[in-house]
């Protein structure tokens, strides 16, 4: 009981970050792990399961299960050189397994793949090289020491399907998985966190542990919490505990996870009736409405701020001399003022959000899906409800918060997959301690990449984007447009309708058939337009006869801050050795260009590519890139930050003793 009681509520504590000249060196010791040494040594043990495959396809399936079991005893005992000793003939077994249990049979690629998850490694497999069939192999083995396995994708439609797919072979290997989905309640969750494998998003598994330790509290300590429990049997049979542990956990698009959503706190809070907050960010919207730039006030797209000018100073102080006394005093009017004018400016419907039923819904920037059970904190929420004429609800109280930085550091065993992980390769070792390792394609890459186009207004580009989709789709290759925002998938579709020809539409708005739609965009003819395609592109399969047209066709209408985003959208075509081709359509006035160029070069930029002057394609693209660089160096610097935050909190809670400061900081 205490054994499991400690295990329940056990996790790693994460050192914090080094600094300055250890940083650096520590930074050389990350590639010297990254070395094609590594990846050699990884080669030859996968060849070495390769060649164990004979003897093992003679074997009845009762002989290949109790051989596999075999290996499940020697994991569980614990004892690491005979782990290591067992470890090639039990992925061979496991590859067996596999082949016979859910009909697909690993590539010496996805063996290598699984030797680096197993070594605590970051494995680059390109997209559709099978990265799911490869976390399955390692998740047995971890499974098989009786210590809990997360497996972290990105949505729950792949969670559910993932580990439904691959129940046969975990069954067939003698443990158990389950799921863990947004609307489970409390104790499916218990069960399914209670299974050897458990499959779940960051955003599930982050908020459970916030959960547990709430109800954990101070009694971190099992003993003390046994104690409770015979003391106060009423407050343990309330609500016992989820999960069994932060032990293993494997994150699939773990760039996006682990990098892109580093930024953003999971938080738990709970309705606070605030009244005096919705009468001021009504009266704010109101102010806003009569404010206008640049004579009240500046607007920085790039660092996403208002300030006010003199006079708006002024006009602001006479508009709130007939408002109660929250207005009187002059930073907190500038603060609500400001609150309601960034709304305005830089809250975009169809963007960060969309309405429905009535309610202000956040779209997430990395995938487009809608998250209803997410909201803005400190007012804004409330002053984007303001602005859209919608009743303004009662603000959140934070009760418990975690960055997902700090969460996955917890794990004591992390490893990870994605198809873009070498831009960020030297972060993921410095926060993560993950050695970033590239594993080569089963068949070469075939994708035509085009160069970008460049053109000079938002009008232009579109009109771009619906020529190359007709001139496609006329010989019967399928086409998929990938757009940033809802908003701009929302005008494609009305251009493609008015053209008469058929379409799909998958964004946070029309999300329901996403399985569906994905499913079917390789098909001959088809023409898919999509938000954002993180996780979005793992079933898409082509169609009778589309490779000898040249495969899927993609198409970018808009460059992201990061180019890892971009390779996502790219590698939905051509997978596995099929045809396929990629072009990116822009225009000049695009989001990334106007907030990371300086103000001039972007000018000129327009000025040139307007004019069609020499060399204007080629300026127009060099300065992409360096929008592109300063936008991953902002999105760096908001991630250092958030660890230097992480750490500071580790040492100043740190006072309260080992477990006070251990389960305080935790839920901070």
């Amino acid at each position: 009981m205490t054994s499991l009681g400690y295990q329940s509520v056990d996790f790693h504590r994460p050192k914090p970050a080094l600094k300055g000249l250890d940083a650096i060196v520590d930074g050389w010791a990350g590639i010297c792990r990254r070395r094609g040494r590594l990846l050699a040594a990884i080669q030859q043990q996968a060849e070495e399961i390769d060649a164990l495959a004979p003897a093992l396809q003679h074997l009845s399936d009762r002989h290949l299960q109790e051989r596999l079991f075999e290996y499940r005893e020697a994991f569980r005992r614990g004892n690491r050189e005979r782990m290591n000793a067992v470890l090639l003939p039990a992925i061979a077994a496991l590859r067996e397994a596999a082949d016979r249990q859910v009909g697909m049979r690993p590539f010496l690629v996805q063996l290598m793949g699984a030797l680096a998850l197993q070594r605590g490694c970051l494995a680059e497999m390109s997209t559709g090289e099978g990265k799911t069939l490869t976390a399955s192999l390692v998740a047995v083995l971890w499974a098989w020491t009786r210590k809990p396995c997360h497996i972290i994708t990105v949505n729950d439609y792949l969670v559910q399907r993932d580990a439904e797919w691959f129940g046969p072979l975990y069954r067939f290997c003698g443990i158990h998985a389950g799921f863990v989905t947004g609307a489970m309640p409390p104790d499916e969750r218990r069960k399914a966190y209670g299974c050897d494998v458990t499959y779940a998003t960051s955003k599930e598994v982050a908020a459970d542990f916030l959960r547990d330790c709430l109800q954990v509290g101070l009694l971190r300590n099992p003993t003390r919490r046994l104690i409770r429990k015979l003391l106060q049997p009423e407050l343990e049979s309330q609500r016992p505990l989820v999960m069994r542990g932060l032990h293993g956990a494997i994150v699939d698009e773990a760039d996006s996870i682990l990098i892109d959503e580093a930024v953003t706190p999971l938080i738990i809070s709970a309705r606070q009736k605030n009244d005096i907050l919705r009468e001021a960010v009504q009266a704010a919207r109101e102010i806003a409405d009569s404010l206008r730039p640049p004579h009240d006030y500046t607007v920085s797209h790039r660092f996403r701020e208002v300030e006010f000018t003199p006079e708006g100073t002024t006009r602001l102080e006479s508009l709130c001399l007939p408002l109660p006394g929250i207005w009187r005093g002059p930073d907190r009017r500038v603060e609500l003022a400001k609150q309601a004018l960034v709304a305005r400016e830089f809250y975009r419907l169809g963007k960060q959000y969309i309405v429905a039923d009535g309610r202000v819904v956040i779209v997430d920037e990395f995938t487009g899906r809608p998250m209803p059970q997410r909201t803005w904190r400190e007012g804004m929420h409330q002053a984007i409800e303001a602005k859209e004429g919608l009743e303004i609800t009662d603000p959140n109280e934070t009760i418990a918060r975690i960055s997902f930085q700090r969460y996955f550091r917890l794990y004591y065993r992390l490893a990870g997959m994605t198809g873009t992980a070498r831009e960020a390769a030297g972060e993921f070792w410095h926060i993560y301690r993950l050695p970033v390792l590239g594993i080569p394609p089963h068949r070469p890459c075939i994708r035509t990449q085009y160069p970008d186009r460049m053109h000079p207004t938002d009008e232009a580009k579109w009109d771009a984007v619906l020529d190359e989709i007709v001139r496609v789709h006329s010989i019967g290759q399928p086409v998929l447009v990938g757009t940033r925002s809802v908003a701009a998938s929302e005008i494609l579709a009305a251009r493609i309708a008015a053209c008469g020809l058929e379409f799909k539409l998958l964004n946070a708005v029309r999300h329901q058939e996403e399985a569906t739609i994905v499913a079917m965009a390789g098909e001959r003819g088809r023409i898919t337009i999509a938000t954002n395609m993180a996780g979005r592109g793992t079933d898409i399969r082509l169609g009778h006869g589309v490779a000898q047209l040249g495969g899927l066709h993609v198409i970018a209408t808009e460059r992201h801050e990061s180019r890892r985003v971009d390779r996502q959208l790219f590698g939905r075509s051509a997978r596995q050795g099929d045809p396929g081709s990629a072009v990116a359509i822009l225009s000049v006035q695009d989001e990334i260009l106007r907030r990371f160029l300086p103000r001039p070069l972007h000018q000129q930029v327009c000025r040139a590519v307007s004019s069609c002057l020499p060399g204007a394609q080629w300026m127009a693209r060099a300065a992409l890139s360096a929008a592109q660089r300063n936008a991953q160096r902002a999105a760096a610097k908001l991630r250092r930050n958030v660890l230097r935050i992480d750490d500071w909190m580790d040492q100043s809670l740190s006072f309260g003793g080992s477990e006070t400061g251990d389960m305080r900081m935790s839920a901070d």
